[in-house]
């Protein structure tokens, strides 16, 4: 008698939930366009208290997976808020046994000021750790000439990186604007996004044009130049699920001050004065006043506590903000998952 072994693969469905804003929501009707078993419909049908009963992607993937992430501590435990939730809370909730969250790593070959092909012209200047300060002057320097700014290495640069819209915390800086615009500061923003938005940017150069400019578009080189040449990141995001720019400031030496939501949270760890520990400033509410205290503080430190200063550039950059370490956690999950079975 023969006796045949058969190994039947086990597929798995693992995915990574990033912004809960986009759902892929319709009414119950597009179903048939999906082209799957009228028994599927359940995955996909979730009740909305404004909406009643619609079809919703998003939901069915969360239902279906084997294992579920999202890129960051932080943002995995605001989905399962009713504020974070965006209505899927309950569901998160409900499969909080296959759900973890994994912090971004970065690209460190081609976000690396050592290397970096854009500060290699115009004035810019490669640097490493130990060549961080004269390094961070020159690019500034050449940043402000290239922006038409007052070239000052005294002066505080102050820069914005981002999608112009509502999650991002534009409005924010626009409402603290008045406040900014009576130090002795430059700040430069690179965006594109909201009509209004940009409208916003650009009224704000006309208005302060000794001091700020902004960008309206999305330029590659613009935006490592600016990582470089600027001393601190502002990033007041409403929502962060995880966040890449504050990583990039931090590799290049440049002080993060960021509202403490999602992997911003976790990534940036909150200046400690008496302990000399931190890699930036955090703010608790996505509010105008509290992102003005956070820049004094940041502020004043950067002019009258130049060591203190320097700890927090040398922090930064002193991580490991490769893809290595999630990478291996990313393993782990996959490997978990594979021996559930």
């Amino acid at each position: 008698m023969w006796f045949f072994c058969f190994r039947v693969p086990v597929i798995l469905l693992i995915i990574s939930l990033l912004n809960f804003t986009f759902q892929g929501r319709g009414p119950l009707d597009d179903f048939s366009y999906l082209d799957l078993p009228v028994d599927y419909m359940d995955l996909f049908k979730l009740y909305d208290p404004f909406g009643g009963d619609h079809l919703n992607i998003f939901a069915a993937g969360i239902k279906a997976a084997d294992r579920l992430l999202t890129v960051s501590h932080g943002y995995a435990w605001e989905l399962k808020t009713a504020e974070g939730g965006w209505g899927l809370h309950g569901i998160i909730n409900e499969s909080d046994w296959k759900f973890q969250g994994i912090v971004n790593g970065i690209d460190t070959t081609d976000w690396n000021p050592r290397c970096d092909i854009h500060l290699k012209s115009d004035g810019y200047t490669n640097y490493s750790l130990e060549t961080v300060q004269a390094g961070k002057q020159q690019c500034k320097a050449a940043l402000q000439k290239e922006l038409g700014l007052p070239v000052r290495g005294d002066v505080p640069v102050i820069a914005f990186i981002g999608r112009l819209d509502h999650q991002k915390g534009v409005a924010l800086i626009a409402e603290a604007m008045p406040w900014i615009a009576g130090l002795d500061v430059q700040l430069i923003m690179l965006g594109t996004g909201r009509q209004d938005l940009e409208d916003t940017l650009r009224r704000l150069e006309s208005q302060h044009y000794d001091r700020v400019r902004g960008w309206v578009g999305f330029s590659i080189r613009l935006a490592h130049r600016m990582t470089a040449g600027a001393d601190i990141l502002l990033m007041p995001s409403r929502f962060e699920p995880c966040g890449l720019n504050q990583l990039y400031a931090m590799m290049y030496g440049t002080v993060p001050v960021v509202h403490a939501v999602g992997g911003l949270r976790d990534t940036v760890e909150h200046f400690n004065p008496y302990e000399e520990s931190g890699i930036g400033w955090t703010f608790e509410k996505a509010e105008a006043n509290r992102l003005i205290d956070a820049l004094v503080h940041c502020l004043n430190k950067y002019r009258y506590y130049r060591t203190s200063w320097e700890g927090l550039q040398k922090r930064g950059m002193m991580q490991d903000l490769s893809w290595d370490n999630a990478a291996k956690l990313y393993e782990e999950v996959l490997l978990a998952a594979k021996y559930q079975w």
